[in-house]
């Protein structure tokens, strides 16, 4: 009787050891569980701080203000963006960083109809091109313009901002590159993407204007006879040319067009009327949506006796174009290429 005492008080033992672990196995399959739906909770911003660790540092090709070329390294996105003039303005904007910026000024017209609500928190300065010490006053960590804004007599040359932590991007076609090309301008954008960890936006906004030009040099190749384009500027002495280096010129160009050039792109009334060209682009600085603006540009042609017998004079085939969809278009790059396709092919569909 004993040995069988023995006997159940051993089985009993087992049976109890073997609960207290299944016990145990089970408490550590429900923290398992719990520590699961807590990384699960956490996912979205783990990913996002996961995501901006993979992405930084990032190092960008820019300029200082004698033209060479230099390397500016992002640890992180810029959080306070001082950006001055259109084409910065617009272009952050365009990618939805506005809550970036601390601060802008330099706009020749008012933001694309896209861009109003998201600038209307913004803090746009009226003074045209702030001096150094309001800039210093932002205390920015990223100042974004055009080439000329980094002379000594406005803000001063990049290596005085980098000294201070301060990073800078010049827009390439403003003239800090040799070269000014439509190029450029996607360049800008997507170097701008890599800036601030929003390359999708950035890259879908080219990808749109190259669609775009790609579409209309198709069909500009298919066509017999290509017609010769002339893009210019009144100034006070001649007429300046948008040629060979210039964004108006090759946006001509790449859609395929035969661009008027010019030496030193420039030319004189009666250089005009012997190129006589086909058709004529003439640049205003004003509101590219100002009717009165356009009219005004092309009525210099239509009104005035000399130019009467060009043939786009007589075809009606002179048209106006601001200043900002030709020269440092940024996001309105589109815009020009649209209105210079229309111009130069108005029976291809687009």
């Amino acid at each position: 009787m004993k040995f069988k005492k023995m006997i159940w008080l051993m089985l009993f033992l087992v049976c109890a050891f073997m609960m207290g672990g299944c016990g145990a196995k089970m408490d550590e399959g429900t923290a398992a569980e719990e520590k699961s739906e807590v990384a699960a909770v956490e996912t979205p911003e783990v990913a996002v701080a996961q995501k901006e660790d993979a992405h930084y540092p990032v190092t960008i090709q820019t300029f200082n203000y004698a033209k060479e070329p230099i390397e500016v390294t992002f640890d992180k996105a810029p959080e306070k963006v001082f950006a001055v003039y259109q084409d910065s303005i617009e272009t952050l904007l365009a990618l939805g960083l506005e809550e970036r910026i601390v601060a802008c000024a330099g706009l020749d017209q008012d933001v694309k109809d896209e861009y109003k609500t998201a600038f209307e928190s913004v803090n746009y300065l009226t003074e045209f091109s702030p001096d150094k010490e309001s800039v210093i006053m932002l205390e920015p960590d990223f100042i974004l313009s055009w080439y000329s804004y980094f002379s000594d007599k406005k803000l001063g040359d990049v290596p005085y901002w980098h000294e201070r932590n301060i990073g800078t991007y010049m827009m390439m076609n403003s003239g800090a590159a040799a070269e000014r090309t439509l190029e450029n301008e996607y360049t800008d954008i997507l170097n701008l993407g890599k800036i601030f960890n929003v390359e999708e936006k950035a890259e879908a906004l080219v990808e749109e204007m190259k669609s775009e030009v790609a579409k209309v040099a198709e069909k500009a190749n298919a066509m017999d006879e290509k017609p010769s384009v002339l893009v210019m500027e009144f100034e006070k002495e001649g007429i300046r040319v948008y040629g060979d280096n210039t964004l108006g010129g090759d946006m001509v160009k790449q859609l395929g067009a035969n661009l008027v050039v010019a030496p030193e792109n420039h030319m004189s009334s009666e250089d005009l009327i012997f190129a006589n060209p086909d058709v004529i682009f003439t640049v205003y600085f004003g509101s590219s949506s100002s009717i009165a603006d356009g009219e005004a540009a092309t009525a210099k042609f239509y009104d005035d006796p000399q130019y009467a017998s060009l043939i786009a004079v007589q075809d009606k085939t002179v048209y106006a174009i601001s200043l900002g969809e030709t020269y440092c278009s940024g996001t309105r790059t589109l815009d020009g290429i649209l209105k210079l396709a229309e111009g130069i092919y108005p029976s291809i569909d687009q």
